[in-house]
């Protein structure tokens, strides 16, 4: 074998990854160094300019940011820790032997089958104050998608509803790949049903964990289509997500210099947020 062979193999991907992945990255950041509207032929370069401006609270983009990323922190904090645990205790379900199996399972990932434009639609007219059948069924009052925090309630319930079922599958996968025999042998030690989970179930769904929180993190951060079509950032923009004012910025004021330096400041807050949960996960029995 040659000493470029491997590099041969490589090369395809490699082209993919740049074109896709390196070249965006880099014009997004040029374009954030520079007042971009798209629809002036000039482009002057303001350097770190935009930064400044969003760091600087007197400012009325800066303002404008840090109300969006309160909103998706409100948003991720409240979403995750649901889509983390409940799916867990229904792959927990799902994992047993029982009559109709592969239905239960089938109802729980079908929603995750819709688009969000679907999700979104549908829940806005459930939702709606005057006309939704969910305040009609229950007899409320409630105005979910124009007042807080009955919004917040509505985005993270849709929420956890559209997607529970993907992570459900994936932490299934993950106890279907327990050896049987840590269990047999844990009940043969005594061990209970929460003593085996502690101690045998947690411990193998480490890797899987790592992954379906940090996705959740992610995927939560960048919420967009619910707040876009059940709220429409409703309360005065609180319920307006940065990844909402990102497009809202870029494509709607045709500003994209500004629009680039929020995605990048939000980069970096959310590969921040992966360290810190590749950290906690981190085995430290191993030296």
């Amino acid at each position: 074998m040659r000493w470029w062979t491997p590099y041969a193999f490589l090369a395809p991907y490699l082209a993919l990854f740049t074109v896709f992945m390196i070249v965006p990255i880099g014009f997004g950041f040029w374009t954030s160094l520079h007042e971009w509207d798209i629809n002036l032929p000039a482009k002057p370069f303001v350097g770190l300019g935009n930064y400044a401006e969003l760091f600087d609270p007197g400012s009325v983009d800066g303002g404008r940011f840090w109300t969006a990323m309160r909103a998706t922190g409100i948003f991720t904090v409240a979403s995750v820790p649901i889509l983390v645990v409940l799916p867990l205790l229904v792959a927990l379900l799902m994992n047993g032997r029982f009559a109709g199996r592969n239905v239960y399972r089938a109802v729980y990932f079908a929603p995750y089958v819709l688009g969000v434009a679907v999700v979104g639609l549908l829940w806005r007219f459930l939702l709606d104050g005057n006309i939704g059948l969910v305040n009609h069924y229950l007899g409320l009052d409630v105005q979910w998608t124009t007042d807080l925090p009955p919004a917040w309630i509505a985005l993270v319930g849709v929420t956890v509803w559209w997607t529970l079922g993907l992570n459900s599958v994936i932490f299934l996968a993950g106890l279907q790949d327990i050896p049987r025999e840590l269990h047999e042998a844990a009940m043969v030690d005594g061990a209970g049903a929460w003593r085996r989970f502690l101690a045998v179930t947690l411990p193998g769904l480490r890797p899987v964990l790592v992954f379906v929180v940090n996705a959740t993190i992610l995927a939560s951060a960048n919420m967009f289509g619910q707040s876009y079509l059940i709220t429409a950032g409703a309360p005065a923009d609180q319920t307006k997500t940065a990844i909402y004012l990102i497009a809202e910025t870029g494509l709607r004021q045709f500003d994209m210099g500004t629009a680039s330096a929020m995605s990048f400041i939000l980069a970096a807050f959310l590969m921040a947020a992966s360290v810190l949960v590749f950290g906690a996960f981190r085995d430290r029995r191993r030296p």
